[in-house]
């Protein structure tokens, strides 16, 4: 693990990026300590401090954990796909909130990897997946749900869906797309939206999943897309059009 102290970059970051590697590489082996603070110090012949905030940096991408007590200290820690969620969801939601993933970008992802999933899931899904799908459906029905409510059945809904895959790398992929992307899109839309169509859409998802029928999933998964985009495409309209009072008078 070496560092350039005339490089363009921290020296916390380097060493963070160094320790990284070596985690990666496997020279650090998960479940064991890695050099202390002040072993650390010497190697890298920088400050404890400067020790300090590369660990923290390291632990805020959760490779580190530190435990409290006579046998505490840091860890390299066994990092699992439900423990990386919140980070690419966390990820995903800046990269949207900042404008670098622009609406039609986020929806063809969001659903080219769901029909994916959606083949998968016809033939591995749980019962309780597909309870939890008809659930969501139902509480979707209610005339009284707010629009909050009903966005967050929404993405419990494809949750369900992604998850009955049972594949946690198509699950950690999408947990950005479903639980970042789909918020924002129900932002855009929700208020042009018919609900019922939307619960109808999946009424036939959920349907064909309990069939094991994975083409007619990606059908309806089609059609929700469509759905979406044309939304999306009517209240970016109505943004962009000016009121009839605003309009030039015809000669």
């Amino acid at each position: 693990m070496k560092i350039d102290p005339n490089g363009t970059g921290g020296l916390s970051v380097q060493i963070a990026k160094a320790i990284k590697t070596a985690i990666i590489g496997g020279d650090l082996i998960v479940d064991e300590r890695p050099p202390s603070e002040a072993e650390l110090s010497e190697y890298f012949q920088v400050s404890r401090p400067t020790v300090r905030e590369a660990l923290k940096r390291l632990a805020a991408q959760s490779l580190i954990r530190t435990q409290r007590g006579a046998s505490g200290g840091a860890f390299v820690n066994r990092l699992s796909f439900e423990d990386a969620y919140a980070q690419q969801i966390t990820t995903s939601t800046l990269l949207l909130s900042m404008n670098e993933v622009s609406f039609e970008t986020a929806c063809e992802a969001r659903y080219a990897l769901e029909r994916a999933c959606a083949l998968l899931s016809a033939q591995r899904r749980t019962a309780d997946q597909l309870a939890t799908m008809r659930a969501e459906i139902f509480r979707q029905s209610q005339p009284g749900l707010t629009d909050e409510a009903f966005c967050a059945s929404d993405v419990a809904f494809h949750r369900a869906l992604v998850d009955g895959a049972a594949n946690p790398v198509l699950s950690y992929q999408l947990a950005g797309a479903v639980e970042a992307m789909q918020p924002l899109m129900n932002m855009i839309t929700f208020t042009a939206r018919d609900r019922a169509r939307i619960v109808d859409l999946h009424s036939q998802i959920a349907d064909a999943i309990e069939a094991g029928d994975g083409p007619a999933a990606v059908t309806g998964l089609a059609d929700l897309e469509s759905e979406t985009r044309n939304l999306a495409a009517d209240v970016f309209s109505a943004k962009t059009t000016p009121p009839a009072s605003a309009r030039p008078a015809p000669a």
